[in-house]
């Protein structure tokens, strides 16, 4: 996984307001900078400049440290950043701010500093810190640690949304009501995981088989339907879709009941299926 301070998985749902403030407050310099430029000032432009930089920057890190705490906070099970991306962000602004006041608006070295100090507990009492526990920890599950099993969380919730984006494009009604059921269940089996990881390590083997297995053939049969029909080709896929939803009802159910014993079995009789009906 990217738990890095630019990190790659954030939250696809992020308020386009937050943290637009910091990107405002630069925007003064920019008029500061355009003015050193014309009177000559190479101190000026070099101070206005790098504060200008610095701001934009740190608004761009505050976003993705926003990002990751909105799904650090959404999620049951989630690891803390191993940078703290908000931290970093609130000390370039800080920085940022004491330049300003040093070359922009000529105060002393004491004064500037103040001003920075100022900015830097402003944005911290703003935006807070980073998050910095783990939640839901995997110490009674079948995995080492917390990261592994929001490895295994994501990347189920990727495919889920690959099917679901397939799905779009698929016109027939009752294909489409029963791959909407189908994503349905799936993301409640999830949220189960969510609030139980304990046996995530069989039920990630289900998981595997099923939802990969869904993504491909759904993604092929969309491709496929778009180069040549074949009845044929449609009910070997209204039949495994039959399977693949009443297997995930059955399977949820146990979830529910605590009762996984036959997991095994069923993740068997579903991948002979997928290969068995041709839309792999």
């Amino acid at each position: 996984m990217n738990f890095s301070w630019w990190p790659q998985r954030q939250s696809k749902t992020l308020s386009v307001t937050k943290g637009l403030l910091l990107f405002i407050l630069p925007l003064p310099i920019l008029g500061a900078l355009v003015i050193s430029l014309a009177k000559g000032d190479l101190s000026g432009v070099l101070g206005n400049a790098s504060a200008s930089l610095l701001f934009f920057l740190g608004a761009m890190v505050m976003r993705r440290g926003l990002a990751l705490e909105e799904d650090y906070q959404r999620n049951a099970v989630a690891v803390a950043p191993k940078v703290p991306v908000k931290m970093i962000s609130i000390l370039m602004i800080a920085i940022a701010t004491g330049i300003t006041a040093y070359y922009g608006a000529g105060q002393t070295v004491g004064i500037s500093l103040s001003f920075a100090v100022g900015a830097f507990f402003g944005c911290y009492l703003t935006y807070g810190c980073d998050p910095r526990k783990e939640k839901n920890t995997a110490v009674n599950t079948s995995y080492s640690n917390t990261e592994e099993v929001v490895r295994v969380l994501y990347d189920s919730r990727e495919l889920v949304a690959q099917i679901e984006r397939a799905n779009k494009e698929i016109h027939n009604q009752e294909m489409h009501e029963r791959l909407r059921r189908i994503i349905e269940r799936g993301r409640k089996i999830l949220q189960s995981i969510e609030q139980n990881p304990r046996d995530i390590r069989r039920v990630n083997r289900f998981l595997t088989t099923y939802l990969v297995g869904t993504q491909r053939i759904t993604e092929g049969y969309v491709k496929m339907t778009k180069q040549t029909h074949s009845d044929e080709l449609a009910e070997n896929f209204r039949k495994v879709l039959i399977t693949i939803e009443d297997v995930f009802q059955e399977q949820h159910q146990k979830m529910l009941e605590n009762d996984i014993l036959d997991l095994d079995v069923q993740i068997e009789v579903l991948a002979i299926q997928l290969k068995q009906e041709g839309v792999s």
